[in-house]
């Protein structure tokens, strides 16, 4: 059996599709940026908790604080399965529960379950390269929608976008038999209109006579690499987000749920399968955005748990 493992994936407004754990083999991984699959009939599921902080953020380009907010603090607690339904095909589920607060101010913090994403992945490609290793290449197809009434329009402290979603990817896989491995991933997501509770608006230089917002197209990229050896893995990598349209955030004012919202993170984790029955996996990890735009320059950190079961 191949040995396999995890990488982070963006938290950037709470969206994650995880699920690590093999049921005799060190972790691995199913998110929507890897380029890896579940065992057949086999079922992994994970809760996971991430809490993420800024006290700085970029309004547009220019970088600066704001007192009425002081510390941002969004929390989630996220559950998520995978089950392989044959060699090839794996579907994915994730559904996060979200909550924000400020340290500083009047603004009151909002909670709630957020989106549901429910995608599928299927293998294009298994090959052999110079005897050592391996390569993979996967394409991902899925949808996210709302699961609850939130509003949209409170940021930073929403819990989402409120918006519906179509979900592309590519993604490839590379494991080497010293343990070695690198992945890496493009993906597209369709964004659906969204509605929020005031006849007007303001974004990108134009007054807007409507209760309708229009919500840009975003991609996103991944690359990763690590070491899987034994019962520990450790990933490490860069991901990237950017928003095909948008406006920056007006100066002095709070952001809106058409911004664009570009950014580029580091991200680490550790995995290690404890020598347990269903060998469930621990995982911590961190990430720290480096850049971006119309985002907070956050830290998060996360700790997850995964078991998985032969169906």
């Amino acid at each position: 059996m191949v040995h396999r493992c995890p990488r982070l994936t963006a938290i950037a407004t709470a969206i994650a599709a995880l699920s690590v754990a093999a049921l005799a083999s060190p972790a691995a991984a199913q998110t929507l940026g890897d380029g890896l699959l579940v065992p057949a009939h086999t079922l992994r599921t994970t809760v996971e908790y991430g809490r993420d902080r800024w006290d700085q953020y970029w309004e547009g380009g220019l970088k600066r604080s704001n007192d009425n907010i002081g510390t941002l603090t969004t929390e989630s607690a996220t559950w998520s399965a995978a089950y392989g339904v044959g060699r090839r095909l794996t579907v994915v589920a994730t559904l996060p529960y979200v909550w924000t607060r400020a340290s500083e101010g009047v603004l009151h913090g909002m909670h709630g379950a957020q989106d549901l994403t429910v995608a599928a992945k299927f293998r294009l490609l298994e090959a052999p390269i110079a005897g050592r290793a391996t390569l993979r290449a996967l394409v991902v197809a899925g949808a996210g929608a709302p699961t609850t009434d939130y509003t949209p329009d409170f940021l930073p402290l929403s819990i989402g976008l409120g918006s519906r979603q179509l979900i592309g990817r590519a993604a490839a896989h590379l494991q080497d038999r010293t343990g070695l491995f690198a992945d890496g991933s493009v993906g597209h997501a369709w964004r659906s209109n969204v509605t929020i509770d005031r006849p007007s608006y303001y974004t990108d230089g134009h007054l807007v006579l409507s209760d309708e917002v229009a919500m840009p197209d975003v991609t996103d990229w991944m690359v990763a690499g690590g070491y899987q050896g034994g019962r520990l893995c450790l990933p490490v990598g860069l991901m990237g987000q950017r928003t095909l349209g948008g406006g920056d955030i007006r100066r002095q004012d709070m952001p809106f749920v058409s911004n664009r919202m570009n950014f580029v993170r580091m991200h680490a984790r550790a995995m290690y399968t404890l020598p347990l029955p269903a060998a469930p996996v621990i995982e911590l990890g961190a990430m720290r955005t480096l850049s971006g735009r119309n985002v907070g320059q956050s830290t998060t950190l996360i700790g997850g748990l995964t078991y998985a079961v032969r169906l």
